[in-house]
């Protein structure tokens, strides 16, 4: 559904994208990460179309960016991380002014406004909203057009966890739908929990492809951490996987200790990130 080879992108005498290379599946959540000014939005702004003057090769549908007519609108759904909303609208105005820009069948308002728990709200205006309410409408703008890619930016920023499991959970049944999503974000946890596939950018650059799970596998520790309480105190082991099954210090602690807790001791993706970058997300 993407395919960008060898972007290039400069403002001017600053160069901000270098040799990027990545695909994305049809179906697939793609997960674009890195911090403030690593590139993310760029990037996002030139696969929507909105960055015309780069170097290389940037394809959505088979089509390049750069000859994109109109028509190209009609099949894909932004989210930006700041909601672009009439203030002066109420919640259902706001959607029914930008379902008039299609020209092809869209989604019941009233349908998208309880995907996202606003529809008791459809006729209160958006100056009145907060800005958790802004982001889930802006949210379900998105989704107005049936669109089959869909750039998701910092999609749970300013959102309580009821809130943000709500819209991690229609992500993922976008995803079973077909639908394609390319979310970019500095929140590892979300990226985590959403993505089948994340890239790691840094000034400007793609230093890792891979998903979450393998990253996780191939820099993990390869550990089992096993938490017991022993005469009021709460003690820990460490283990090896490799031959677990057969480790009888293992095994003597699961028989004869009251355990607490037993968990895998993964690196995070936080914890590769910064291995691989040398670099926070802050």
């Amino acid at each position: 559904m993407i395919e960008v080879k060898n972007l290039n992108f400069s403002y001017g005498n600053k160069v901000t994208l270098r040799d990027i290379n990545f695909s994305v599946n049809k179906g697939e959540i793609f997960g674009f990460l890195g911090p403030s000014g690593a590139g993310k939005s760029t990037t996002q702004k030139i696969i929507i179309g909105i960055l015309k003057d780069y170097l290389g090769s940037v394809k959505v549908m088979g089509k390049e960016i750069r000859n994109i007519k109109e028509d190209y609108y009609e099949n894909i759904g932004v989210s930006f991380e700041l909601p672009n909303l009439y203030a002066k609208f109420t919640a259902y105005e706001n959607l029914a002014f930008f379902k008039g820009m299609y020209k092809r069948k869209t989604e019941d308002i009233g349908k998208l406004l309880d995907m996202v728990g606003l529809n008791e709200y459809s006729n209160i205006r958006v100056s009145n909203f907060s800005k958790g309410m802004k982001m889930r409408l802006n949210f379900c703008r998105a989704f107005l057009n049936d669109p089959q890619i869909v750039f998701l930016d910092e999609p749970t920023s300013g959102l309580d966890p009821v809130n943000a499991k709500k819209i991690k959970d229609i992500i993922f049944q976008k995803k079973k739908e077909g639908k394609t999503i390319f979310l970019t974000t500095h929140n590892m946890n979300v990226a985590e929990e959403l993505c089948d596939t994340v890239a790691f950018i840094v000034d400007g650059e793609v230093k890792l492809i891979d998903s979450p799970r393998e990253l996780k596998i191939k820099r993990g520790g390869r550990n089992l951490k096993v938490e017991y309480e022993e005469k009021g105190i709460i003690r820990e082991e460490i283990f090896k996987i490799h031959g677990l099954g057969y480790n009888d210090d293992f095994l003597k602690t699961i028989r004869e200790k009251e355990i607490q807790r037993i968990f895998t001791m993964e690196a995070t993706l936080e914890d590769i990130f910064i291995e691989i970058t040398g670099r926070s997300l802050l």
